[in-house]
């Protein structure tokens, strides 16, 4: 049996981006579109540090 490292996420774990405010699938929140690179993924050449290169964000909805 293996074990995973405690500062490694397990592989069937989402992956969070720096722009994500929760994990998808949560309850009151939802997917939108990076507001640093408008949904393409990219800042330039390179991946958008935000997104992770995805150009959607999880973020919570508004419950009034």
């Amino acid at each position: 049996m293996t074990s995973t490292p405690k500062d490694q996420p397990a592989s069937d774990q989402p992956k969070l981006n720096p722009g994500d405010q929760a994990e998808p699938g949560t309850p009151g929140a939802s997917e939108n579109i990076c507001p640093e690179c408008k949904g393409s993924g990219r800042i330039g050449a390179a991946p958008c540090p935000i997104c992770g290169g995805t150009g959607t964000i999880i973020e919570g909805i508004g419950g009034g």
